[in-house]
């Protein structure tokens, strides 16, 4: 029997790292496999086993100090790291093993045993900074992953795709001025944290290796589409990763609470094939998404669903209960011909 092409990591310990009234909570993951398992997708795919990141991985992003800082704090009970991310009595094991999940993706696509896979793990990481959480994210799960690719695994280039609507700060920060990790960030400007400009785009040697689509709001379908053919596939093409991973949040949607954004489940489908097709173009279908946010459960359950549904090649049967936004959505042109020069693309 051969393998499932696509392969899926998850632990149920996400589970308790909750905090009741807060927006990013474990409902978001209930409630998406719960859909997918009634849809039989995790029979489709081929689940791993996880472990939590060791201290030497974690240490190659984050400083010893933050680390401790986040254990004791789960020892004492729980409380808060900055104003809005929390961590409760077991976040801090489950932060370990978010990052593990990653990894574990990372080196199954990598090793051979599947040609994609999903990460359906919380809390999220993109936010993250070396030495503190923010955002709601503790430890930088995508940046943790891509260091271990390259300090395990012998890959060199790696490319990591935001579509979070807001800007992944904690990964860009991490690989600024690395030439080695290419960073692309499709965000809602102006919106929380307020990084990401236009020309933001890396530093020292890592100059020309970022760059931040800042998306006006209204922004939906075809602009996120023509963002992908116009900017980031010749981006790719030009730095020729051996892995493409993708942090993919899910509030771009019309519907989520925290953006003003007008992508559909449509739209997220059609980028994951999008981005499926180019790592089968560039690094041997080697592709990699990890959940990062998204805050109205029922767009994160069909927006995981689908994206599933793209990596395993059957896009043409994802759901759209929602159809599409009740306002007509933003013209992007000048943007992106603004990006393109920047970029000489």
């Amino acid at each position: 029997m051969t393998q499932p092409q696509t392969c899926y990591a998850y632990d149920p310990i996400e589970q308790s790292h909750n905090m009741p009234g807060h927006v990013e909570n474990n409902r978001r993951t209930a409630e998406t496999m719960a859909l997918l398992e009634k849809r039989g997708l995790l029979d489709a795919m081929h689940p791993l086993t996880v472990d939590p990141i060791d201290l030497p991985a974690l240490h190659r992003v984050h400083t010893p100090d933050y680390v401790q800082r986040v254990q004791r704090l789960a020892a004492a009970g729980g409380g808060m790291l900055d104003f809005e991310t929390y961590v409760a009595p077991a976040s801090y094991d489950a932060a370990l093993m978010a990052a593990g999940a990653a990894i574990a993706v990372t080196r199954a696509v990598v090793g051979g045993q599947a040609r994609n896979g999903l990460s359906i793990m919380r809390p999220p990481g993109h936010h993250a900074l070396p030495d503190q959480a923010m955002g709601f994210c503790i430890f930088a799960n995508a940046a943790l992953a891509a260091k271990a690719a390259q300090a395990e695994m012998g890959l060199e280039r790696v490319l990591i795709l935001d579509w979070d609507v807001h800007h992944g700060n904690g990964t860009e920060a991490i690989f600024y001025d690395d030439p080695t990790v290419a960073f692309i960030s499709l965000h809602q400007s102006p919106l929380w944290p307020g990084t990401g400009a236009a020309g933001d785009i890396g530093a020292g040697p890592g100059e020309g290796f970022t760059m931040n689509i800042p998306m006006p709001p209204g922004a939906g379908d075809v602009a996120y589409l023509r963002a992908f053919d116009e900017l980031i596939a010749p981006f790719a093409r030009r730095f020729q990763p051996q892995l493409l991973m993708v942090s993919s949040g899910y509030d771009v949607h019309w519907r989520d609470p925290l953006s003003q954004m007008a992508l559909t489940l449509d739209g997220y489908a059609q980028l994951a094939r999008r981005a499926r097709l180019l790592a089968e173009e560039l690094c041997q279908g080697r592709l990699v998404i990890l959940l990062e946010g998204g805050y109205d459960l029922d767009a994160v359950s069909y927006g995981v669903m689908d994206t599933a549904l793209a990596l395993m090649g059957r896009e043409d049967e994802a759901e759209d209960p929602f159809g599409p936004p009740p306002t007509p959505e933003t013209d992007v042109s000048a943007l992106l011909a603004q990006l393109q020069r920047i970029h000489r693309l």
